[in-house]
């Protein structure tokens, strides 16, 4: 399967539909990741990975991995 037949989703907040974070569910259950500005980088990861790192968003566990960003 080639990245051109998946069918991308943009998250509906996004006001543009431009600068947002893509989505797809793809082959054996994984989850693909990319931003719409770089179209061409692209994470995989299981769904239990995504929903890991939803949660830890939600929980701000990482907020002092990016205090100097």
């Amino acid at each position: 399967m080639t990245l051109s037949s998946f069918n991308w989703q943009k998250s509906s907040f996004s006001p543009d539909g431009s600068n947002c974070l893509e989505i797809v569910a793809a082959e054996r259950g994984a989850i693909k990741l990319r931003e719409s500005d770089d179209p061409g980088v692209i994470l995989t990861a299981t769904t239990q990975e995504i929903r890991g790192l939803i949660l830890g968003l939600k929980a701000d566990r990482f907020s002092t991995h990016f205090a100097d960003a």
